[in-house]
């Protein structure tokens, strides 16, 4: 099986989270101490980024600047603190789900699913290189501004990554090289925890999408012309398998319910923040394309949720369809209705909702429009 969940792992175990239960009390306690410090250290990075905004709140330009990168650091607050409530959890998703591959005996159930988990891993690189570029964007920029300054010998101005102020001298040395490796930390953890969890929630879902598509090609492809007690065991195991699909489809919804809600609102507020930038920059190049690829690379995030709840949803309506289309005039009433029943179950969508917001591509489109209504009104104003 392809690892499906190996770029997940890589960022996790980079954060301390090897999957494996401790035995002695103290080496619990020394886990959980370094998952929480890495929390605080992203929560403790709020703070100058809001002291930034607060110093410069009557220049609304500077003062929006922090927003974005604020809004940022809230939303993987949020997905690192149900991450590590649900830790366990998410575990034992991605053992089950690893698990099942192994136990289908067809080869053309198999390629399905290697098809699904493929596809899964190419969104998650792509997804992955975009997080890591934007990361290394913000680290690199004051090196290469440094670099350029003293090739032209002009007046050197030291910036951080991030727009931050501190309660001492952060623009000279040695306070400079200290924010700025505290920003590389904070920095590090925010994308090691995005491409993680963003990258689990797509290959949840896909991988559910998979085992929807193998149920589908198992009930259209049996003729259902066996003995009565060979067709009763087919279809009982095409309800159970419909069951154990369905919940785990529920716990993905338990689980990432916190996080698609913050993660539809935080972009909402994001969205009209970076468009506010990118109109007031419009004649600055150089800003203008900042601010136009933070602006996909969040757009990228959010088109990760709302993709992988819009074909959950679509092909858990297909189970119904495939029955439709299966052999069931070969099947005697009492099978019929066991049939019928399976179908029936299939007409109540799979959604992945948090709060008012339900992951589809609905709503991404919706948020899409309100961003060229907010340039429009932008330009109109100004």
């Amino acid at each position: 099986m392809l690892d499906l969940f190996a770029k997940q792992r890589q960022c996790l175990l980079l954060m301390g989270h090897n999957f494996v239960r401790d035995k002695s009390e103290l080496l619990k306690k020394w886990h959980n101490i370094k998952y929480v410090s890495v929390l605080l250290l992203v929560v403790s990075a709020q703070w100058p980024i809001m002291n930034y905004t607060i110093y410069y709140i009557d220049d609304l330009q500077l003062a929006t600047a922090s927003m974005s990168i604020s809004y940022t650091n809230v939303l993987t607050v949020v997905k690192i603190t149900t991450f590590l409530f649900y830790k366990w959890r998410f575990a034992a998703l991605m053992e089950k789900l690893e698990s099942m591959y192994h136990e289908l005996q067809e080869e053309e159930s198999k390629a399905i699913l290697k098809t699904s988990n493929r596809y899964a891993i190419i969104l998650v690189n792509i997804y992955g290189n975009s997080v890591g570029l934007t990361g290394l964007y913000f680290m690199v920029a004051p090196i290469l501004k440094i670099v350029w300054s003293k090739i032209r010998n002009t007046e050197l101005q030291l910036e951080l990554p991030m727009p931050m102020r501190f309660p001492f001298d952060f623009e000279s040395s040695p306070g400079y090289e200290v924010c700025y490796i505290y920003t590389g930390l904070v920095t590090l953890s925010v994308m090691t925890y995005a491409i993680a969890i963003d990258g689990l929630f797509i290959s949840f879902t896909i991988n559910l999408v998979g085992h929807l598509k193998t149920l589908q090609h198992f009930i259209q492809s049996k003729s259902f012309e066996q003995n009565d007690e060979d067709v009763h065991k087919q279809i009982s195991f095409y309800i159970r398998y419909h069951n154990l699909i369905l919940h785990l489809y529920q716990e993905v919804r338990q689980i990432y319910s916190p996080i698609v809600f913050g993660q539809f609102l935080i972009t909402s507020l994001q969205v009209c923040v970076i468009v506010y930038q990118m109109v007031t920059h419009i004649n600055t190049f150089l800003v203008f394309v900042i601010n136009c690829t933070f602006l996909l690379s969040i757009l990228l995030q959010l088109f990760i949720y709302s993709y992988g709840g819009e074909i959950l949803k679509n092909e858990s309506l297909m189970v119904g369809v495939s029955v439709q289309l299966s052999n069931w005039y070969n099947l005697k009433p009492t099978h019929r209705r066991m049939l019928w029943l399976l179908m029936l179950r299939s007409q109540r969508e799979a959604i992945i909702r948090g709060g008012f917001y339900e992951a589809s591509l609905a709503n991404f489109m919706t948020i899409l429009k309100a961003a060229l209504s907010y340039i429009t009104l932008i330009q109109s104003i100004e």
